[in-house]
């Protein structure tokens, strides 16, 4: 079996093990999850040498057909492209694991048995070259998520998780109509084949089918106006779920865009890219300002997220090589960043019981290894040289100025934006007069919050100092993406 293969089984074989797992006994349900998990990441490290040797085609492929009528095949494959979202995603998913450790006490088999569901289901998404295929995969990340919600969550749970449900089924149904049609108009639903064959379907069909996509799509990246679900979702989600939600599920929405959206109607993108554009430049501004004026850390950073994401779109609508290597960069950094902006938010929040801004105040004083670590993420969000974000902004800001100059300046504004409510928040939370309550307990780092934080803020600064091993791989898959768009033999390249 291929280290791909093994690595969707193991989440799932042990997903069903913490089901089956007494209820009293979270211990053995925590080991389990964790254990799983990092079998996971494993694997997926042992994929990396055989895709960044070959990064322009999809390697570990595994095609065995699944349903006879309509021709449904179990085809999965990574490339240089989605091999980062794969380990991103196995990467956050222990970490996550970790940060729950001791705070879960309610039903712990459930809520680990639930994140290794959300990790086989994200993975797959990653992996599918079958449309029907990823479209069950999307929706299996669904469901935990409600639970993980629905049952942990905070006191406005309800509320989150039916906004989260409706929002992200809407989107649901659309592309499931859009896969449907897709396979009417050509037979298939292997994506290999289909990068060819939607070029033959009449152009008035292949808009609605890309519109019914980028609606899907921008919902789960979210982009304004469809973003509204997400503020609501991370304030109420328990904190490490919240670190899954931001991120590797808001990467299933902008990996689609760029997989689907651009590689499968690349004409049609290229028609809409203003519209795009002009949205993502309202993401970038629109969420900055919104997260100048929030009391609460964890809203802050939700709002910001929002902001960052709209930088991706952008990379991608700019349809040239710099756009797109910025953008699926800055996914992989994003991820790091905000993952683990959120996991210290938690260490806070679980020292002092509040996630109002107010009601903190000179915790650099008490706990100077918590505050450098945050000091280093918060940079690192800001888009800080040597750090992983300013490479992806960076590129993004570039691809951007040579499709429209100005797209870049505006969207150039984000960025001193992000550096203002960054900033401002960290100077409240960590400097200034020492509220009484965190003088007297707010302890520093622990061992485990030590091993949680430390590999995301490597990973940040590796990645900004040494791009070469993840940019070559991502600039050789995005070659083949545009190569692909502009030339005739489009199997030959994606296969």
């Amino acid at each position: 079996m291929s280290p791909l293969n093994l690595m969707l089984v193991v989440p799932l074989i042990g997903f069903l093990i913490c089901l089956l797992t007494p209820k009293e006994n979270e211990g053995l349900a925590r080991t389990i999850a964790l254990g799983a998990s990092l079998l996971a990441l494993v694997f997926g490290l042992g994929m990396i040498g055989l895709v960044v040797a070959m990064p322009t085609g999809f390697q570990y492929q595994t095609d065995i057909p699944w349903i006879s009528t309509p021709n449904i095949h179990f085809h999965v494959g990574v490339d240089g492209f989605s091999l980062w979202m794969v380990l991103l995603t196995a990467l956050l998913t222990p970490l996550s694991i970790l940060a729950s450790w001791k705070s879960v006490q309610h039903r712990a088999n459930l809520y680990y048995a639930f994140i290794l569901l959300l990790e086989f289901g994200v993975l797959g998404v990653f992996v599918s070259l079958d449309m029907f295929l990823y479209y069950v995969f999307w929706e299996i990340s669904i469901v935990p998520v409600l639970f993980l919600i629905g049952m942990w969550g905070t006191e406005q749970r309800s509320a989150a998780a039916v906004k989260f449900f409706l929002y992200t089924m809407t989107g649901s149904v659309l592309m499931l109509a859009g896969i449907i049609y897709l396979y009417t108009k050509t037979n298939t639903f292997d994506f290999t084949q289909l990068a060819l064959l939607t070029a033959n379907i009449p152009h008035e069909a292949r808009w609605l089918m890309f519109l019914a996509f980028l609606f899907a799509f921008s919902i789960k990246t979210p982009l304004f106006p469809l973003h509204t679900w997400l503020p609501d979702t991370y304030a109420s989600a328990p904190t490490p779920v919240t670190v899954l939600l931001a991120g590797v599920l808001s990467k299933m929405g902008t990996y689609s865009l760029l997989r689907f959206c651009v590689g499968l109607f690349p004409n049609e993108a290229k028609e809409a890219a203003p519209w795009v554009a002009a949205l993502a430049v309202i993401s970038i501004i629109y969420g900055a300002l919104v997260a100048i004026v929030q009391p609460n850390i964890k809203r802050l950073v939700a709002y910001s997220s929002i902001s960052h994401l709209g930088f991706v779109v952008l990379g991608i609508f700019a349809f040239n090589r710099w756009g797109l290597d910025g953008a699926v960069y800055q996914m992989v950094n994003h991820g790091i960043s905000t993952g683990a902006l959120f996991l210290l938010v938690w260490f806070l929040e679980d020292r002092r019981g509040s996630l109002a801004i107010a009601d903190y105040g000179g915790v650099a004083r008490v706990a100077p290894w918590l505050s450098t670590a945050f000091m280093v993420a918060t940079l690192g969000s800001i888009g800080l040289p040597m750090l992983g974000n300013f490479v992806g902004e960076f590129l993004i800001l570039q691809g951007a100025a040579k499709a429209s100059f100005v797209w870049a300046v505006f969207a150039s504004v984000g960025v001193i934006l992000s550096a203002v409510y960054m900033l401002w928040m960290y100077q409240r939370v960590f400097f200034g007069e020492i509220a009484e309550s965190i003088a007297g307990y707010m302890p520093d780092l622990t061992l485990r919050e030590t091993a949680v934080i430390l590999p995301l803020i490597v990973l940040m600064i590796w990645f900004g100092i040494s791009t070469t091993g993840l940019l070559e791989p991502i600039s050789a898959a995005n070659g083949a993406l545009l190569n692909l768009i502009e030339g005739p033999a489009r199997v030959a390249v994606m296969k």
